[in-house]
């Protein structure tokens, strides 16, 4: 079986390659389509989701892939190893010229991430994590950090009106970030406290930016307050919180009882 550190190296590269190819789409008014549910797929992310699925399949034939614009298919859950790839996770922002958006690509082993890549090419960052060996960004390792006195969430109003009064009053919501994944990430590096996430989040949304937080000192929990399971059969999820220490126990429960 290939090593994690080879694997790293291969979505690092991959992930790179589809970035420049996302940003030819970048602010040049691609064509964009409404999937089930109105959620819009551009045809960048089509393009980014060919590359990967044609680039890393044909380096790693016996993973599995999941892939948000690739049809599911039962026979990756035969393999050992998945591809968990989300082409441009931030789409909405990608239209509308925010700078937010990632290409998300993972390894997911036993139900668990096991090599995580976001490569953000409009803001020229990447972040990666393997287990145990820290969470990175441009090369450089990242941590979360301690709530101050006024701690930073993100996520939908309701859950943050239904936090307890005393952390309502030194709690500040954060304006939207379209991509789920970046924000996952700023809570890794210290830009952000904590966040909700509404029901629904996929796989590909979560996966690599998972191991990345988890890295970096920080948890991503569902509602019974475990983590994540990922490459399934059933690849959504109920509402899940982010973040660290007492803060995350906070939310967790908020989210518990809802």
């Amino acid at each position: 079986m290939t090593s994690r550190k080879d694997d790293l190296s291969l979505l690092i590269d991959a992930a790179r390659e589809a970035g420049d190819i996302a940003m030819r789409y970048f602010k040049r008014n691609p064509e964009v389509w409404m999937k089930t549910g109105q959620s819009p797929v551009t045809e960048a992310d089509f393009a980014v989701d060919a590359f990967l699925r044609e680039t890393l399949t044909a380096a790693r034939p016996g993973y599995g892939w999941l892939s948000e614009e690739t049809a599911d298919s039962a026979e990756r859950l035969s393999m050992r190893r998945t591809f968990v790839v989300d082409p441009i996770d931030g789409t909405r922002g990608f239209i509308d010229g925010a700078s937010s958006w990632c290409i998300s690509v993972a390894v997911v082993e036993a139900g668990q991430p096991v090599v995580g890549v976001l490569d953000c090419p409009a803001r020229e960052e990447v972040y990666f994590a393997t287990p145990g060996a820290g969470a990175w960004k441009n090369g450089a390792p990242i941590r979360v950090r301690d709530p101050g006195p006024e701690a930073v969430i993100g996520g939908p109003k309701p859950f943050f009106e239904a936090l307890p009064e005393t952390w309502r009053e030194r709690v500040r919501r954060m304006s939207h970030v379209p991509s789920l994944a970046y924000r996952l990430a700023m809570i890794a590096e210290g830009a952000l406290d904590a966040t909700f996430v509404k029901p629904n989040a996929h796989d590909w949304d979560i996966a690599a930016a998972d191991l990345i937080l988890r890295e970096a000192g920080g948890c991503l929990l569902n509602t019974l307050g475990n983590a994540p399971s990922y490459g399934g059969s059933i690849t959504s999820h109920d509402a899940l919180v982010a973040g660290s220490g007492d803060l995350l126990a906070v939310i967790a429960e908020v989210i518990a009882q809802r």
